[in-house]
């Protein structure tokens, strides 16, 4: 394709930096103010955790660089344009785009092609908001969806502004397909994971709850037909259904707890399971976290019960979303007994309680009293024993966590869990950095904007 377009690339020299660099980089495109028509293009390594940069010589080593065919599409309130190639091979480069004026807004990686993150400056995210607020379609959804998933991503990483990825999710209450509410949901849930254990958490779920309740009522739930099956949509629509109605509950929206006890309750009354499969672990999820001790030992009972293995596997990590401590505690020494829990699944037990923001703490006090029985159990399993270390330590984010995993890593400088033990550090360290940097200027931005 280069070839045709009289470029001599050297394909080998532009895959090695792609193959045998760490990372990917973040492509910063920022307009001209002096002129209308032109933009700067600056590509660096990109970093959850920017401090590394200064700190480390070899992360600022400029040998980061890759060759990168950045495709780019201007639009306006009406219409886009074909995308072009900008082959971006420096750290800063200057272009000209003859149709970029002072109302178009500039988009780049058309489609997502490319594995790299964008960034823009302030006004061109704020043109970009503007444009789906009024006319979403104009952009395409895969580019919408990139849209969220790279302004989240940027904002975590300290690149963007904490609100600009929460003022882009506004439009979703006009959004009807299926993969920007799952680029949301998916950037969503560690933001959520970052605040869930501070004193404002509620007014972060008050407003993504806002931007959920009117596809939450618009679609509604599942419906049963008359003979009781499942009246069938689209995959599409199902899917998306799914999407909101993880987003209403996990976030609080009382009709849809409301929906998901009545289910339950159903089932119990009648002794016969009608929740529909493709939300059930959501349902099983939300009224175990709101009810009492008799819904718990209900579904623990159905657990042993049932000889559905994928069934076994959503009701096992049901019982892992209650808020009481006690029950918690209880199903983290029940996962090490093999008669009780299968030992793949005692890995999946310990991280979603861990995910769990009334068990986060005590998930990570058992993994460190526990550690020699479970490194002896899937220390040799690489893979597992890596998914243990990450799915317990990925939301730990306060100084005294830090600490801890700090001593825990002294303690254990040996064996196969020192590169999955150096990388949870990396982690942590980034999810406290975040909490001192930018918690309180989201938490500041979110409370103005509920005021108004």
């Amino acid at each position: 394709v280069l070839k045709n377009e009289g470029k001599s690339v050297n394909i080998q020299e532009v895959m090695d930096q792609w193959t045998l660099q760490m990372g990917y980089p973040v492509i910063t495109i920022i307009r001209n103010e002096t002129m209308d028509d032109g933009i700067t293009v600056t590509q660096e390594h990109f970093l959850y955790n920017i401090d590394v940069n200064i700190r480390d010589l070899e992360q600022r080593n400029n040998s980061y660089l890759w060759q990168i065919p950045l495709t780019i599409a201007v639009g306006n309130s009406s219409h886009i344009s074909h995308q072009t190639v900008l082959w971006v091979s420096n750290k800063t480069e200057y272009h000209h785009i003859p149709t970029l004026d002072e109302c178009s807004w500039i988009l780049g990686n058309i489609d997502q092609i490319g594995y790299f993150r964008v960034n823009y400056d302030i006004k061109n995210w704020r043109l970009l908001i503007d444009q789906l607020m009024r006319n979403y379609e104009v952009i395409s959804v895969s580019n919408r969806a990139g849209l969220i998933d790279d302004a989240f991503n940027l904002a975590r990483a300290g690149y963007l502004t904490q609100n600009i990825p929460l003022e882009i999710i506004r439009y979703l209450s006009e959004e009807k397909d299926f993969l920007p509410w799952h680029a949301a949901s998916r950037a969503l849930y560690p933001l959520d994971k970052l605040l869930d254990r501070t004193e404002d958490y509620s007014i972060f779920s008050e407003y993504v709850l806002k931007q959920v309740a009117t596809m939450y009522y618009r679609l509604g739930w599942p419906v049963n037909g008359h003979n009781g099956s499942i009246i069938q949509t689209s995959y599409q629509t199902e899917e998306l259904r799914r999407e909101v109605i993880m987003l209403a509950c996990s976030f609080g929206n009382k009709q849809c707890h409301q929906e998901a006890a009545t289910m339950i309750s159903d089932w119990i009354s009648s002794n016969r399971n009608r929740i529909p499969p493709n939300v059930r672990d959501i349902v099983y999820c939300t009224v175990v976290s709101l009810m009492d001790e008799d819904i718990w030992e209900f579904i623990w009972m159905k657990f042993h019960s049932t000889t559905a293995v994928s069934e076994k596997k959503i009701l096992l990590e049901a019982l892992t979303c209650s808020d009481n401590r006690n029950l918690l505690n209880k199903l983290l020494n029940l996962s090490l007994n093999s008669e009780v829990v299968l030992d793949q699944d005692a890995i999946d037990v310990i991280i979603h309680v861990a995910r769990n923001p009334h068990g986060r703490d005590l998930a990570w006090k058992f993994f460190r009293d526990k550690w020699k029985l479970l490194n002896a159990r899937y220390g040799e399993a690489l893979f597992m024993n890596s998914k243990l270390i990450s799915g317990v330590t990925e939301f730990l984010n306060t100084e005294e966590e830090l600490n801890e995993l700090k001593s825990f890593i002294q303690l254990h400088k040996t064996g196969s869990a020192v590169a999955p033990l150096t990388r949870a550090l990396e982690t942590v360290d980034a999810n406290v950095r975040w909490q001192l940097l930018y918690r309180e200027e989201l938490f500041q931005w979110l409370r103005k904007t509920l005021k108004q």
